[in-house]
């Protein structure tokens, strides 16, 4: 199954469009991996939308009732998800 993060939007390694995006993108994807080794956590529907238009459940994910996304936030590597993608190039 796949999964989008909901509350969150990252910089994506495929579809890049400046070397800054690219490098944030691996970063985030990075930082992404070492939360979510670093125990236990929680995929939750918040009952809103099940699916994005790809297919992909949407849903949060966390650790002792803090979102994932919400650190990635907090460190520049993500913002808030508001329904629009926004450049990441020139940041």
């Amino acid at each position: 199954v796949k999964i989008r993060i909901e509350d969150i939007d990252t910089p994506e390694i495929p579809g890049y469009r400046c070397p800054s995006e690219l490098n944030l993108a691996r970063r985030a994807s990075n930082r992404l991996l070492e939360l979510l080794n670093m125990g236990p956590f929680d995929i939750v529907y918040t009952g809103g939308r099940d699916e994005d238009i790809y297919g992909r459940k949407l849903r949060m994910i966390k650790r002792n009732g803090q979102s994932l996304g919400d650190i990635l936030v907090s460190e520049g590597l993500a913002h808030v998800w508001d329904g629009a993608r926004h450049s990441w190039c020139n940041q």
